[in-house]
C-alpha cells in the first residue's frame, strides 16, 4: 500500500510526498482508513511508529473536506491534548508540514513561556489547536479558548497523561467539548486504566493495535553493567570516553540526578547537558537543538524524552537508572535502532536494582548480555557482580513488567527504620531517610514527580 492508495487530498499527498514517505507504516495503513470514515479510533503502537502522522493526516483531509472557514473569525474545530511541551510543539510542526498546501491554521499551546504569542494566534482565529492540559485550561479560564465547535479530539499519549496525573484536567476538558464529535485516543501501551478511559470518551471505537511493546527492536544491542551506586558516575564518564558514539541519551530516574549526572559528565570532559521539567521552556528547547546539531552529543534526561521525541541518529541509550516499570525501558531503548538503523541500549544494575532488572527481562522474554570485567563492578557487599540478590535485600515484583515502588524499598526498609529510633528503639522525633518524611514523598501526586 502507498499513501496515494489511501486516498488523501491531494495538497496532503502532495506534502507527504515533499518529506520523502511513500508508503504508509502499518498504524498509519490501519488507522488513516477509520479515522477519514469519521470513526473514533483507539490506537496503540509503540513510540517512533508513526502515531502523529497516523491522526494528523486525515485530520487535515477531513478539515479540508468540509470547507474553510472565514479567515477573520475561525472558531477551532480540532484539538489535540499532549502531556509536554516538546511532544505538542512536534505535533504542531507536523500539521504545520502536512497542511502546508491547505489554508488550515493551526496553532501550539503550552505553559513555561509567556502567553502572549498564544493569545495573539487564537484571536488571529485557528482551526487545529495542540495543547498541553494546564495551559489549555488556563487559557479557556482567561476566555481565550472556546471547545464548542470542535469536531475531531485527539488525547495522544494517554498513558503518559495518566502517568504524570492529568485525569482530572482531561475530564475537565472534555466536559467542554461537544457531545457530538470523532474522538481518537493513541496509547503506547493499553493498560487497565486507559481500557476504562476510552470506555468514557469513545464512541463505539475502532481499536488498531501495532508493534507491541513488548518487543524492543531487534537492531538495538541490550547489555548491563552490574555496578554500584558510587561506581554508576564513573563508569558512565568511562564509556562515553571510550565508546563511539554520534549522539547518547542518558536517562535518570529523577530530575535532580540528571542535572548531578550533567555536571559530573562536564567535569569528565565529555559535553552534555540536562532535560527535565524543572528547566524553562527556553533551556529545554537549546538543550534539544544542541543535542540534534551534535554540539553536544550527549543528552541527559529523565522520562520526559522516552516517548515522542523524534530526533535521528541517536547511537547509545544509557539506563543510568533503571526504571520502575519495565514498558518504560522498552520505550527508552526505542530512541535509538531507529528506521532500521543499528543502535545499542546499556544499563546499568545496582545491587537494589535487579528486581527490575528481572522485570524487564520478563517482559521482554529475553535475557540481557551482563558485561563482566568492566573498571567499577559491584563489590560493596561482597556478592559477585552478577549474584543474585539475598533473601530480604529485595521485594519479587507485584506483575511482569512493574515493581512497585514498595517492593524496591523493601531491601531498605529495616535500616529506613532504625534511621528513626534510638539506640534503644525508642522513636528518636526525628524522621531519618526512610521515615515518614520519605512516605510523603512517594504519597504525591504523580504529576508534581513528572518529567
Amino acid at each position: 500500500m502507498k499513501f496515494a492508495d489511501l486516498r488523501l487530498a491531494e495538497p496532503i499527498l502532495r506534502a507527504v510526498a515533499s518529506e520523502g514517505y511513500d508508503v504508509p507504516t502499518p498504524i498509519q495503513a490501519q488507522a488513516i482508513p477509520h479515522i477519514l470514515a469519521g470513526k473514533d479510533l483507539l490506537g496503540c503502537a509503540q513510540t517512533g511508529t508513526g502515531k502523529t502522522a497516523a491522526f494528523a493526516l486525515p485530520i487535515l483531509h477531513r478539515l479540508i473536506d468540509r470547507g474553510s472557514r472565514t479567515l477573520a473569525r475561525r472558531p477551532i474545530r480540532c484539538l489535540v491534548l499532549s502531556p509536554t511541551r516538546e511532544l505538542a510543539a512536534q505535533i504542531g510542526e507536523s500539521f504545520t508540514t502536512y497542511g502546508k498546501n491547505t489554508t488550515l491554521r493551526s496553532t501550539v499551546i503550552y505553559g513555561g513561556v509567556g502567553q502572549g504569542s498564544q493569545t495573539q494566534a487564537l484571536q488571529r482565529g485557528v482551526d487545529i489547536l495542540v495543547a498541553t492540559p494546564g495551559r489549555l485550561l488556563d487559557l479557556m479560564q482567561q476566555g481565550y479558548i472556546n471547545l464548542a465547535s470542535i469536531e475531531c479530539f485527539v488525547l495522544d499519549e494517554a498513558d503518559r497523561m495518566l502517568d504524570m496525573g492529568f485525569i482530572h484536567d482531561i475530564r475537565k476538558v472534555i466536559a467542554k467539548l461537544p457531545s457530538k464529535r470523532q474522538t481518537l485516543m493513541f496509547s503506547a501501551t493499553m493498560p487497565g486504566e486507559i481500557r476504562k478511559l476510552s470506555g468514557a470518551i469513545l464512541t463505539n471505537p475502532v481499536s488498531v493495535e501495532v508493534a507491541r511493546v513488548s518487543a524492543p527492536a531487534e537492531t538495538v544491542e541490550q547489555s548491563v553493567y552490574h555496578t554500584s551506586p558510587k561506581g554508576k558516575p564513573k563508569l558512565l564518564a568511562h564509556l562515553l570516553s571510550t565508546i563511539s558514539i554520534t549522539r547518547a541519551i542518558v536517562f535518570t530516574r529523577t530530575k535532580y540526578g540528571a542535572d548531578k549526572v550533567a555536571r559530573f559528565l562536564s567535569k569528565s570532559g565529555v559535553r552534555a547537558e540536562a532535560i527535565h521539567g524543572d528547566k524553562s521552556q527556553s533551556q529545554r528547547l537549546r538543550a534539544l537543538a544542541n543535542f540534534k546539531a551534535n554540539k553536544t552529543p550527549v543528552l541527559v534526561a529523565t522520562d520526559i524524552a522516552a516517548r515522542g521525541l523524534d530526533i535521528d541518529e541517536i547511537s547509545h541509550v544509557v539506563n543510568f537508572d533503571l526504571p520502575y516499570e519495565a514498558e518504560t525501558y522498552v520505550h527508552r531503548i526505542g530512541r535509538t535502532g531507529r528506521a532500521g538503523a543499528s543502535g545499542e541500549a546499556i544499563s546499568f544494575c545496582t545491587a537494589e536494582a535487579r528486581p527490575l532488572l528481572k522485570a524487564v527481562e520478563r517482559l521482554t522474554k529475553r535475557s540481557i548480555r551482563v558485561v563482566e570485567g568492566h573498571p567499577f563492578p559491584d563489590t560493596g557487599d561482597g556478592s559477585e557482580p552478577n549474584a543474585m540478590p539475598q533473601a530480604g535485600q529485595s521485594a519479587k515484583p507485584q506483575a511482569a513488567g512493574r515493581v512497585s515502588r514498595e517492593a524496591f524499598l523493601a531491601g531498605s526498609k529495616g535500616k529506613a527504620h532504625a534511621s528513626n529510633h534510638g539506640h534503644n528503639g525508642k522513636p528518636s522525633g526525628k524522621p531519618g531517610r526512610g521515615g515518614k518524611f520519605k512516605s510523603r514523598r512517594w504519597s504525591r501526586n504523580r504529576a508534581s514527580r513528572a518529567s
